[in-house]
């Protein structure tokens, strides 16, 4: 079993999907089914795989430490297959989008990148804690246009609108992120433009590709 762990392991691959109109909103109605090759991943095999890969990264020496605020589900660098780029809590823009994730570091320089996996027995989902703000990943289902769906690091507690179940491709080593709150998976905005582009947002009925594959990587040091 091949998987990508940077000090974050690796999440989704190669990709067709259409990106939606500007304005357009995912429906809510049934939650997406498991595609066909990816499997549930639980708290116990997230800590077997992510061991095996033997994949890791440590933060470069930026002044920032990402090792901070670990959880023992593990940190994790989350890396998007559609652009190559780390996920970041973009803890400094402006109110309604402070704390948005967005696919576009080229490295793990800190807590920025870092994101501590918890996992939560009674839903079998795991809810993602950002190192730069301490606060958890929600998906912002009340937010309209292109921005309805997206990836924000901005509770301090988790819910269903913070959980999400983690699934895992062996034979493309990728991983898949699933929103509890609307049934979406999750992608990255790769032809968004502006403050968003590359924003995460919970808008894929499916896995159709590299806009909804991820690396993880664990993050050492």
């Amino acid at each position: 079993m091949t998987s990508a762990l940077l000090s974050l392991s690796a999440l989704l691959a190669a990709s067709a999907l259409a990106v939606p109109a500007a304005g357009a909103a995912p429906r809510s109605d049934n939650p997406a089914a498991a595609p066909a090759g990816w499997e549930r991943v639980d708290g116990a095999e997230l800590a077997r795989i992510a061991g095996s890969d033997g994949r890791t990264e440590a933060p470069a020496a930026t002044g920032r430490s990402a090792s901070a605020q670990a959880d023992d589900s593990g940190t994790f660098a989350l890396k998007s297959v559609r652009n190559g780029k780390f996920t970041a809590t973009e803890k400094n823009y402006a109110a309604p989008n402070t704390g948005v994730l967005r696919a576009r570091s080229a490295a793990v320089t800190g807590a920025w990148e870092g994101f501590a996996f918890e996992w939560h027995e009674a839903t079998q989902t795991y809810a993602l804690k950002s190192l730069a703000n301490n606060r958890y990943v929600a998906v912002e289902g009340n937010y309209t246009g292109n921005a309805q769906n997206i990836l924000r690091a901005r509770s301090t507690g988790a819910g269903t609108w913070e959980r999400f179940t983690l699934y895992y491709n062996e034979d493309l080593d990728r991983w898949a992120l699933q929103s509890a709150l609307n049934g979406r998976f999750v992608a990255m905005e790769n032809s968004y433009t502006g403050s968003l582009q590359y924003a995460l947002r919970a808008r894929s009925l499916e896995v159709t590709g590299s806009w909804e594959q991820f690396e993880l990587f664990e993050i050492t040091g």
